[in-house]
Formats: structure tokens, sequence, C-alpha cells
């Protein structure tokens, strides 16, 4: 085991002046209980396998389930589809919603909009409503020089025809203008607990948390816009939405939809189904580290201030400063991430680093991978920009506060082979891995696979 790979577990990385007042004893000692710790996890991780659930996709972003009592399944995929797919694996030959005429001109190439979130109302058999999360073109009341406007949307299914939606239905609830193309979020989830809908959303793009469009503190600390957030919505209550009462930020020059805040460009939540219910959200970082966060109402988890439990420079990014503030700028503590992962890109042939770009998944609750069940089910989304390398990775609650990870095993040459793009979770809380075989929208080679027992 690496000496680094023992730190994370025993260890807060901002917290070396505390370590060096410990003394050599007790680091000893407390290295000596992690990697036994870590150790028990990892004669107890089994391999798994990858059983092909469903293809034939540009980029499957998002699959979820319909609610409607038969097991389907929706399937988002980036370019404006949606489809409905059985519980075993079968496409409905037509789409169950089309948006690729109301979406921003998509590139070929690498892109981060598109279609990037999809949900199924809880009541969806009783009111056949359903949630998008789309890159419109640009809204004429933004500034001409932005790119794009998101919209979170609420769509009805057909009269008479439960299979498809109305397009013409759409009731746009939220529209936020981006300045840039890139860092723009889209899941959505409904709260098992509240019912409301959560929003994931970017911080506006670009890098540093800085360029044209972004707050002189950085939109992910600034209350005045929703960039860089998790949105909190009651689509139940109101002409469009309500909001919840006990949603933290309400005052002068505060969205009050924030739940939460400081994330850079947040790429998949999801509830836990079991346990506390408890939200993940992982965050894709910039140049050096990637976290995942459990997102608690009113959070502040950094972002432009810290990149994972570091300090971050937007003057030096890819230097880690030695110190920062604890603080935001209304004196709350900042929240740490629950576990972190170093980069490629910047720790080249370091076991600590698995990728270049976190990709969020699901705590395990299925019933066929018993040494799985609690454990946090995520990815990279791959080791290289220009190779489909993407990793497979598991976090496992300790008492420490924060999470050990380690890459899940598969049968065979443990390798995906794919750019892991999303997870999806049907109603029995089995997992789905989404892949792109590229690192674009150029073909329509992205699959499903399923989570199996080896």
């Amino acid at each position: 085991m690496q000496i680094n790979e023992m730190r994370k577990i025993v260890s807060n990385p901002r917290s070396i002046k505390f370590r060096l007042r410990m003394g050599m004893l007790s680091v000893i000692s407390c290295v000596v209980l992690a990697c036994s710790f870590l150790n028990s996890l990892r004669a107890e991780m089994p391999a798994v396998k990858l059983k092909l659930f469903a293809e034939g996709f540009t980029s499957p972003i998002g699959l979820t389930p319909l609610n409607d009592g038969k097991g389907t399944l929706l399937l988002a995929d980036q370019v404006g589809l949606v489809h409905m797919i059985t519980a075993s694996g079968i496409v409905r030959g037509q789409p169950f919603l089309s948006l690729v005429h109301r979406i921003a001109k998509l590139n070929m190439g690498f892109e981060e909009r598109g279609l990037l979130g999809i949900a199924a109302h809880p009541d969806f058999k009783e009111n056949g409503k359903i949630y998008v999360y789309y890159s419109a073109p640009l809204r004429t009341s933004a500034p001409a020089d932005w790119n794009h406007t998101s919209r979170i949307s609420e769509f009805t299914i057909m009269e008479g025809d439960a299979d498809r939606v109305d397009v013409d239905s759409e009731k746009v609830l939220i529209s936020i203008d981006q300045p840039y193309f890139n860092h723009n979020g889209g899941s959505l989830a409904f709260g098992p607990k509240d019912g409301y809908l959560h929003i994931a959303v970017g911080d506006g793009g670009n890098a540093n948390g800085r360029g044209i469009g972004h707050s002189e503190i950085g939109n992910s600390q600034d209350l005045s816009n929703m960039l860089g957030k998790i949105l909190r919505i009651d689509v139940d209550q109101g002409d469009l939405y309500g909001i919840p009462t006990d949603n933290p930020f309400q005052g002068a020059n505060m969205k009050s939809e924030i739940y939460a805040m400081g994330l850079r460009n947040p790429w998949r939540i999801s509830f836990d189904r079991g346990g506390d219910h408890v939200l993940f959200a992982a965050d894709i970082g910039q140049n050096l580290y990637e976290e995942v966060n459990i997102i608690d109402r009113g959070g502040n988890y950094g972002w432009n201030v810290r990149e994972g439990f570091h300090c971050f420079n937007p003057e030096k990014p890819t230097e880690t400063p030695e110190e920062c503030p604890e603080k935001d700028v209304r004196g709350q503590f900042f929240t740490d991430p629950i576990l972190e992962y170093k980069n490629v890109k910047a720790f080249r042939n370091d076991p600590d680093a698995y990728g270049i770009s976190i990709t969020g998944g699901y705590v395990y609750r299925g019933e066929s991978i018993d040494a799985l069940v609690g454990k946090y089910i995520f990815a990279d989304w791959s080791r290289n920009w220009a190779v489909p390398d993407g990793v497979l990775l598991a976090g496992t609650k300790s008492d420490k506060g924060q999470w050990s990870l380690e890459a899940l095993k598969l049968e065979g040459e443990n390798k995906v082979g794919s750019y892991i793009v999303a997870f999806g979770e049907d109603m029995k809380g089995e997992l789905y891995v989404l892949t792109n075989a590229s690192n674009g929208l150029m073909n329509r080679k992205g699959k499903i696979y399923k989570i199996v027992a080896k």
C-alpha cells in the first residue's frame, strides 16, 4: 500500500500544522490502523461484470425510472432524444420525447451542452409529468456575447398516448443564461423525503471561476445568481413552482431557489434510496483534484476558494496554496467533500490519480451484489482525453467522516474501454453504466451496461 493512500484515511490534507504537533508516533499508529482497515475492505470487494443492457445511442447521459409501475426506464441522449426502455432492455421504436429542434446547435466534437438531465414526477402514474434540463439557444434578453440559455422545463404526456410526450405542453420553469458552453451541470433528482426537485447547475464555464459573466467573488460564491449551485423547488406549487419554506437563502440579493452553493461543475447528483436518503454530488475539479460531496442544506462546498480538500488560487491554478480562508464571505465555514482523488493530468503515475474528470453515480441498494450494498459507485470519465478509458470506482463510508476510495474490479481485463458519461438506477436499486465510445457526439456507439455479479 502506498503511503499517500493511507494518508487519505487518517488525515485531512489541509491540517498540516496539526499533524506535525501530533508527533511521529501518533501518525504511525494511525497509519497502521488505516492500513488494516483498507485491507479488510479490499478483501470484501468483489469483481463485477458489465452486462450489455441497451445500445444505439449517441451519448446516453441520464437513465431514470419512469415511475409507471412497469419498471420502464427513461434514457436521455445528449443530442436531444428521450427513449423508453423496458425492464428487459428493449428500446421502444419511437422517441418518448424529441427536443432536437429546441436545443442549441451542438458541436460534433466535445460538447457540454444538450439534453443534460431528466426526471419523472414521483406521481407520474397520476399526472404524466416529466422534467428536463436542456441547453436552448441564447434568449434575446441575455447579453449578446453569452453562449446559450439553460432551461428546466416540465412536459406532460400526450392525451390518450402514455408512450409519447406532448412537446407543445412545455412549461419553462427556470431559464439560466450561460456565458460559456461548458460547466452546465444538468442533473435533476426528486428528494425521496421532501418530494422537491433538486437541480445541479455549473458555475457558468471557462476556467478558474472567472471570465465574462462571472461575479467578482466567483459565481459559485455569489448568492445573487443560480450558477454553481444546487437548486431546490416545489413543482406542485405556484404558477411555475414554489419555494420550499426551509430553503436556506431567502433575503435581499439572494436567489431563494438555492439549496447549496460553492460547486464548479456538479456532474451527476443522486439521492441514496436507503439509509438517510442523503444527496450526493460529484464535482469536477479543474487541474488537480476531483471530489464527491454529500449535499447539506445551506452548505458551501468551496469553489473557487477550494478544490477538493485543498486551497485554490485562481491566479496559480496548478499550484496548491498552503493557506486559504476557512469561511466564505458571509462568515460560514466551507464544507469539505467526503472524498477526493488526484487528477492524472497533474499527478501522472500516481496510484491515487484515477482519471481526468469525475462522473457521479449512486449508492448501491440492489439485491444482486451484497458486498456493494451501501457503497457509493461512481467513475472517472477516462484516464486519457483522446483514449476511451473510463474507470469504475467505489467509495466506502468510514467512522472518520471521510470515505475510503478504491477502483471497482471488473471481470477480465479490468477495463471499461469507453468514456463513462453517467450512471442510472432502476426501481430495484440496480445500477447501470452509461458510456460513449468517443469524446464527442460523432456516432451512435453509446451503450448502457448493467452492473451484475461475477
